[in-house]
Formats: C-alpha cells, structure tokens, sequence
C-alpha cells in the first residue's frame, strides 16, 4: 500500500514538473485570459438568465473552455507512448532493418523516433511540442489534434463576443450621454448600473484579450491546418520530412528506384480513422502498422538506414578556427549569423580551437553537426551535436578538395 502511494506521488510530481515550463505556462495563460474575459464581457453583452439566446450562448462558451482544457491536458499528461526499453523485433533477422538506439538500449521500432527532450524512443513520433511540454505521437496525435481545431473555434466565438460588448458598451455610453442632455436627467438615474462596471480598464482589457484571440486564431489554425494535411495521408511531420529526402537522395544519384509510403492505406477516410476512434484510443499497438499493397513491412526503415548511410558518405569535416560559447544567438559573430539562427529547439553546441566536427547539414550561416571526439572523452558521452556558426570552422584540407556538401548547404550556395 505503501509503495502505491509512493508511486502515485511521484506520478503526480512529474504531472507537476510538467507544468513547470514557459510553453504550458504561456499556452493556460492565454486560454486563462481568453475564457475569463469572454465571461465577463457576455454578462455585459448578453445577460445568460434573461434570455434562451443569452444561456445558449454562456453555456456554449464555457463548452468550449472545458473541452480546449480536456483536449490539451488530455495530449500532455497521456503523452505519445514510448517503445518499451530493450524493444527486439519477434523475428531476429528483422534487426537488420531497424536502427539501434543506444540510449534506450533497444531497437527503434517502425515509425518510432528518438526524442532528446524526452529522452526516450517515441512511437509514431510526429514532434516534440513545447507549448504541451511534450511529444506529439501515437496516443496523443488525436487529442492534440483536436485542441488544435478547438481552440481557435472557442477564440472565434470569444472575439465575437469581445468585438460585441465593445460595440454595445460604447454605443449605449454615446447614447446615454446624448439622452441625459436632450431629455432629463432623472430618466438616467433610473437606468439600472451594470452589473460589472464597463470602464477604461475593463475596455483594454478586452482589447487586449481581442488580440490574443485573433493571434492563437491564425496561429493554431495553420497548425492544425498542417496537422490535418497529414493525418489524411497517414503520415506523420518527421515521416513528411523523411519522404522528401527519399526524393532528393533518387534524384541525387540518379537512380532509378521509386520510393512509395508504405502507411497511406490509399483512402482519406482509411487514414483518417487510424487516428480518430470513438473509443478515444487509437487503432493497433504503436509498434506494429498496416501497409500498403506492394509495401515490405519495414520499407520506411529501410530508406531511414540508406538516408543515414547517405548522410555518412556527404558528411564535411571541419577544424574549429574560432571559439564558440554555444549560444543560441552569438552577438561577437556578425549580424548576419545572429539574426539567421536556426528557428528549432536543437541544441548548440560549444567548440574550441582545434576541435574537430562532422556536418551533415547547413544553412547558409549555421552548420549542424558532430563534434569527432577522442577516445578519451567518448566514455560515457554518446555523440555531441547541434548548431555552430559557419564562420567559427574551416573545412579540412582532405574535404575541402571534394565538392561534397552537407545535406542542405549546395542549396544555399
């Protein structure tokens, strides 16, 4: 009983912690001001208990708030699911087709990808969310979705509402201004006083709550806009990402070899429902996926191991020239490399002079990469890669006489 209780507690701990991060804080902050000001501002537009039309629309807007709020502690506290620790394929000689995850000491399964805020091997992994805390994946991708069509629906319904009051509050001041002057004095006296007090504060506030509105409108509409476009070709971000490069890689050698996704089922509705139950739980176990007619079972990991073999062959070396102290936007590396930082939650990575490092992808003043460590320092250290400045590094003589780029860096030329 004991032991339970410890479990419990520390379940909730981790709840807690969380919350604890600029992305839930940020995201309740918003649906907090939104959800509150709408309320205030309906009593002074359109009194719930005098009118149907009044308590349809009160009621429907706290809907809204609790199905936003369901929805998004729903994706962050269920989370995506994660491949269990020391996960093999039933059929041994499948290994061959799967990476192996060093962190988690098992192999990642089919549509799983590793994590590094997570620290764990996320199934169906589509990206790890700040504004949840964290990844978005097989057990959460449907309630993530549908916070994401939420909230901007309750955001519309909530400027509605703001725009209304305003209008109303300000139309009746004018008027009641006018009529004290025209007609008498006493008859505005007997005018009964709102109930809330419609003042400059409560106008700026309702401005400001305005503007919120509109913003997590556009915003979280696009991405659920993205979200969608995928879920209906059974794809996931990372999975989008990765057909691209199939593409690229083909073209690249000129071979003559056609990719094919093996998880669209070929039907919208089809992939649509491999998201979206109405038990709330969605189809299969996260490990094992249906496939298309002509598909291998592992034909997306298979393209994965040539991707990273790819990546092996195109790799640049280069020699740190210059210190770098890892921050995200250097301010002693040039205007130019400050403002182009890298929009990602990637981490940089600090180099000295002398150092070695392998990129494998660039932009046009940022390189990503691994630092090549001695044998000294890869005791208990996996790999160290991020983003470094381009003009903190040269290229080595060996690399520099061939005229292979990282992925990314001859279309910045």
């Amino acid at each position: 009983m004991g032991t339970f209780c410890s479990v419990i507690k520390f379940e909730n701990l981790q709840e807690v912690k969380r919350l604890c991060h600029w992305g839930p804080i940020i995201a309740l902050g918003v649906i907090a001001i939104c959800s509150t000001m709408a309320v205030i501002d309906s009593v002074l537009w359109y009194w719930p208990l005098h009118t149907t039309g009044g308590s349809m629309n009160f009621i429907m807007l706290i809907n809204w708030t609790v199905m936003i709020l369901y929805n998004y502690f729903n994706a962050m506290f269920v989370g995506p699911g994660f491949v269990p620790l020391g996960w093999k394929p039933e059929n041994s000689q499948d290994s061959m087709y799967l990476q192996y995850c060093k962190v988690c000491q098992a192999y990642k399964a089919p549509r799983s990808h590793h994590c590094r805020k997570c620290n764990r091997c996320v199934m169906k992994m589509d990206h790890h969310c700040p504004w949840i805390n964290n990844c978005c994946g097989y057990q959460n991708h449907a309630s993530f979705t549908l916070f994401l069509l939420l909230a901007p629906l309750g955001c519309i319904h909530a400027a509605f509402i703001f725009v209304m009051t305003m209008y109303t509050q300000l139309y009746n001041r004018l008027s009641f201004g006018w009529n004290t002057v025209k007609i008498d004095m006493s008859a505005a006296r007997r005018d009964p006083l709102p109930i809330i007090p419609f003042g400059l504060a409560a106008f700026a506030a309702t401005l400001f709550a305005l503007g919120l509105a509109l913003g997590t409108t556009i915003a979280v509409g696009m991405l659920f806009f993205i979200q969608m476009k995928i879920i209906l070709r059974n794809k996931t971000s990372i999975e989008s990402w990765i057909e691209e490069k199939a593409k690229d890689r083909i073209q690249y050698y000129q071979l003559d070899e056609v990719f094919v996704f093996p998880y669209d089922m070929g039907s919208r509705w089809k992939n649509f429902k491999q998201v979206f139950t109405w038990s709330g739980v969605p189809k299969g176990d996260g490990l094992d996926w249906p496939i298309r007619e002509g598909c291998h079972q592992y034909s997306l990991t298979i393209e994965q191991l040539k991707q990273k073999a790819d990546k092996r062959v195109r790799s640049v070396q280069y020699k740190v020239i210059e210190d770098y102290s890892g921050t995200c936007c250097p301010l002693n590396r040039g205007i130019k490399t400050f403002f182009t930082s890298p929009c990602t939650e990637e981490p940089r990575i600090r180099l000295q002079k002398g150092e070695f490092i392998l990129a494998t992808r660039g932009l046009r003043y940022w390189l990503y990469g691994d630092k090549i460590l001695d044998d000294s320092i890869k005791e208990g250290v996996s790999r160290i890669r991020g983003w470094f400045p381009r003009n903190c590094v040269e290229k080595c003589p060996c690399d520099a006489e061939t005229d292979q780029a990282p992925e990314g860096e001859k279309k910045n030329r």
